[in-house]
């Protein structure tokens, strides 16, 4: 009892007098906040986040965020819709106190204290301030058009640990609170409903409803007040469960049934559970779902009912215990609070639902039971999309900052990698010691501030074994575990096998050996370097593998496998329909059908076969012959190419490929193309930043057919050396792109450079320009073939996607593909041989209608300069996929009163699968 007074006693607390204001959507708060200083220092300020006020405007770090996410929103929302906290005064002991916003972050206070705050002591802080709710739509946390959800509504002390640990809202959910006590005393409108996750322990109705809720040893309190209550509240054999996630064709003793298990699964991973009532409510488990479970629309899912409520549920269950219970510094030392709750899933799903597929039911279907992953286990899952990632070095290590990873590391890659860490662990020290320490770190440090490097301690004592390269390069590195498995030789009665490490870091690595399906030897090796030989009797086993339970993620698992049995292929080919995941028995071919379009070809129909499985090689090649419907010819390309990735340097990666293509570029005339090339791909600042450069050097064989009795001139058949520079900077706010190009050819060298910059005001109107500017370093060819096209480029290098490159009417002579002099209308004069210099510009009206203008100067030998000019209106449905332009006045003059007005309008359009599908990945990679 006494121990618990004085707990109590130096755990800060707050008691909050709060108003709700639904017509302006205001809550005025009364705050008291007794804030323990449980340092060693003597504090002078106190900091307090303020994350209520991260939505005032579009300077905040929280608008910034989402512009890095491609999100909007914020950055232009209505005033109405915007949030924010206005401070009237905060006072200590009846004396006024000195407080600042800090400029960069002003969802941070800093106050200054009368007397300086020694250790073990506390001060008393009051504040009366108003909230500003914000939408909802921003974070899930404000109004809604069925009432509010609130969430890091109120101020609250920073922790002191080595200094403030003071962070703004990134909209990651991660605020690191002090265990407090609350005292909250709400008024809201008579006819609103309110729920919480703190103790609502009395109510009084009278022409207002007023709350009091209470909770003691608590990182936040989260409030939800609607006209209609959403949520059910659950009381099972130990703990009081409220929630809105539930769906309500599960019938409620089957959900107590479930919480019932789900808790006591949790006690026996993490012993007694603190905290009587767990509050989940829809917001907070939306933003953390179970991917792959709850994406797909419940008429095609894969999944029973039970088993996607069950997990949902579990995940959301166990994130909210675990968040709530362990305070750890979630935006510095994530990594062990999600490796936990992945290990937690990992461990519930092998216990209670061994048999399902990552493909759920549709495993057993006629057409995909072939596939290897259809045969992937649920649990199979994590370290196959960890090596998707691993695969093109976009993962981070567990230790790089929350706030500095990319999205897709931080919501998906970076919580596999973690649970799969302790997975491995369990794999290596043995279940017994794992899970012993999981428990033994839980209770010591549930409900106070903690640390994964107090789990390690507990880790270390519990095992002889060095568990070092863990909680080094497994943790604070991105380096990649790789080993091979290769056979060295047979002597006498003995085969010798080679365990040999591929890459840069060192770990323990689990042997098999395999007879009859089953496994029939399992040993664990330590400190493989370089290589270690390990020899086992001749016939003993029909195969030997490196990792055959996927304990431990890997960069490339295919060649963890030896046969020893004699065949004529160690690996026999295998066709595929579509892709797969790569099978280590076979080398496997994918095909697949494929359709095109262009107007000299038609429809174009055939099929693709190449070597590229779901997480691709380093090595791919592929080729697709094809028929065209309309020439009635075989044509088709092909390709091969490998890329080389480089850790240390400024380099991604080097890709080294050759390309060729034949189909039709006119009536009945085809050409072929064939491309030496290598890319030169730099490394982004970090994987937040979305900017990409690269530089690219190829050779250009173009071999055109020319019609019957028409001689073949030096623009039938030719080579051009090009190198390129390219940068991409696609902010949605400031997007920047410009491409530096050089072109030599026995007739002709050229230079050109195209800078384009996109600019959303702060009126949300869009300014669009684009400067091209190119030169001949020497032009002895003849006529306007290697020309730079004031309209329509010619397109010698075949690089361009026009669906009619040789039409001058109809449809497809209208088809508009932004480059070299990019006006749309079709003046006099078409083509320079010397030199062109053209400035492109557009600027909205409203939302994607825009008025664009051009001005240009070309230059042929022996002519004048001419100067060309252009307006007219732009559709701009989707940047540079759909877009519509309708030319109003240019050196043609009033151009919509013209005849045949219909055949100026110009239109961009791409059927490119990967141009579209980039565009709305965007701020996810």
């Amino acid at each position: 009892m006494l121990a618990s007074i004085k707990m109590l006693a130096q755990e800060n607390s707050t008691h909050i007098k709060a108003l709700l204001n639904t017509d302006k959507k205001l809550l005025q708060i009364q705050q008291e906040i007794v804030f323990f200083n449980d340092s060693d220092s003597t504090l002078n300020k106190i900091i307090l986040h303020n994350w209520a006020n991260s939505f005032k405007n579009r300077k905040t770090p929280l608008s910034r965020r989402f512009i890095e996410n491609f999100n909007k929103e914020l950055y232009f929302a209505k005033e109405s819709e915007l949030g924010y906290s206005k401070i009237n005064n905060i006072s200590s002991n009846f004396n006024t106190l000195r407080y600042s916003e800090d400029e960069q972050q002003p969802d941070i206070l800093k106050v200054t204290l009368q007397t300086p705050l020694k250790p073990n002591s506390s001060v008393t802080l009051n504040i009366t301030y108003v909230v500003k709710i914000p939408a909802a739509k921003f974070t899930g946390y404000g109004f809604t058009k069925n009432g509010y959800n609130l969430r890091y509504w109120y101020i609250t002390p920073a922790i002191y640990q080595n200094g403030w640990q003071k962070m703004s809202n990134l909209n990651l959910d991660d605020l690191y609170e002090n265990n407090t006590n609350f005292n909250i005393e709400i008024t809201i409108p008579k006819n609103e409903y309110l729920e919480s996750s703190a103790q609502i322990y009395k109510t009084f109705k009278n022409t207002k409803n007023t709350y009091f809720l209470k909770s003691e040893h608590s990182k936040d309190i989260i409030i939800n007040i609607q006209k209609n209550n959403p949520f059910k509240t659950f009381y099972t054999d130990k703990k009081t469960i409220v929630t809105n996630v539930l769906d309500d064709q599960i019938d409620d003793l089957l959900t107590k049934d479930v919480l019932n298990r789900e808790l006591k699964f949790l006690e026996e991973y993490l012993g007694p559970l603190p905290l009587n009532k767990i509050f989940i409510d829809k917001t907070t488990q939306s933003k953390n779902p179970v991917y792959g479970l709850s994406q797909l629309p419940k008429i095609i899912s894969p999944f029973s009912d039970v088993f996607k409520y069950d997990l949902t549920l579990f995940k959301a269950l166990s994130n909210r215990y675990l968040k709530q219970t362990l305070l750890l510094n979630e935006r510095t030392d994530y990594w062990l609070l999600d490796g936990l709750q992945k290990y937690l899933m990992m461990e519930y799903v092998t216990k209670f639902y061994p048999e399902i597929k990552v493909l759920g039911k549709v495993s057993d279907s006629w057409f995909l039971k072939k596939y290897n992953i259809s045969k992937l286990e649920f649990n199979e899952k994590y370290p196959f999309v960890y090596q998707f990632t691993a695969r093109k070095f976009l993962d981070q290590s567990l230790t790089t900052r929350a706030d500095s990873l990319s999205n897709f590391n931080r919501k998906i890659v970076s919580k596999y990698k973690a649970g799969l860490g302790l997975n491995y662990l369990k794999g290596y020290l043995g279940e017994a010691v794992l899970n012993n320490s999981i428990k033994e770190f839980y209770q010591q440090n549930k409900l106070q501030k903690t640390t994964s490097k107090q789990f390690r301690e507990i880790l270390t004592k519990k095992t002889t074994k060095k568990i070092d390269w863990f909680f080094e390069d497994y943790l604070q590195t991105n380096k990649k575990i790789d080993y091979t498995l290769k056979k060295v030789a047979e002597k006498q009665d003995s085969i010798y096998i080679s365990i040999n490490n591929n890459r840069n870091i060192t770990t323990p690595i689990a042997l098999y050996g395999i007879k009859n399906d089953s496994i029939q030897f399992k040993k664990w090796y330590t400190n493989v370097n370089a290589k270690k030989v390990v020899a086992f009797g001749k016939g003993e086993f029909e195969q030997f593998a490196l990792n055959y339970e996927n304990i431990y993620p890997e960069y490339n698992t295919l060649d963890n496998y030896y046969n020893t049995t004699k065949k004529l292929f160690n690996k026999p080919l295998k066709f595929t329909l579509i892709k797969d995941i790569q099978a280590p028995d076979y080398n496997q071919i994918f095909y697949q059908p494929i359709a095109r379009y262009n107007f000299y070809d038609g429809l174009t129909m055939g099929v693709k076969l190449h070597n590229m499985p779901i997480i691709k090689r380093n090595l791919e090649f592929k080729l697709s012959p094809a028929y065209a419907t309309k020439s009635n010819m075989i044509n088709g390309a092909f390709s091969v190419l490998y890329n080389q990735f480089y850790e240390k340097t400024k380099l991604y990666k080097i890709t080294y490929g050759i390309v060729g293509n034949t189909q039709q570029y006119a009536p009945e005339l085809s050409y072929s193309s064939l491309i030496p090339y290598v890319d030169f791909v730099f490394k982004r600042k970090s994987l937040r930043d979305a900017s990409s450069e690269f530089l690219t050097a190829k050779m250009v064989h173009i071999n055109k057919e020319v019609a019957p009795n028409i001689a073949r001139t030096d623009q039938d058949n030719y080579s051009i050396f090009s190198v390129s520079y390219n940068y991409i900077f696609p902010d949605i706010i400031d997007e920047v792109r410009y491409r530096f190009n050089t072109e030599f050819a026995n007739k002709f060298s050229k230079i050109s450079a195209d800078f384009r910059y996109r600019k959303l005001t702060s009126s949300d109107t869009q300014l669009d320009f684009r400067v091209f500017a190119g030169a001949f370093l020497h032009n002895s060819s003849e006529g306007n073939y290697f020309s730079f096209g004031l309209d329509r480029a010619n397109d010698y290098l075949f690089e361009l996607g026009y669906y009619g490159r040789s039409e001058s009417t109809g449809i497809f002579s209208q088809q508009f593909i932004i480059t070299e002099g990019g006006f749309k209308s079709v003046l006099p004069k078409r083509f320079a041989n010397q030199y062109m210099l053209s400035l492109n510009s557009s600027i909205g009206l409203w939302k994607w209608v825009e008025f664009y203008n051009g001005v240009a100067f070309l230059k042929s030998k022996n002519e004048k300069v001419f100067f060309g000019y252009e307006n007219g209106i732009r559709l701009n449905f989707i940047h540079n996929i759909f877009e519509l332009y309708f030319p109003l006045h240019s050196n043609n003059g009033w151009e919509i009163s013209q005849q045949s007005y219909y055949q100026k309008i110009r239109f961009t359009f791409t059927g490119d699968f990967n141009r579209v599908y980039n565009f709305f990945r965007r701020g996810f990679f």
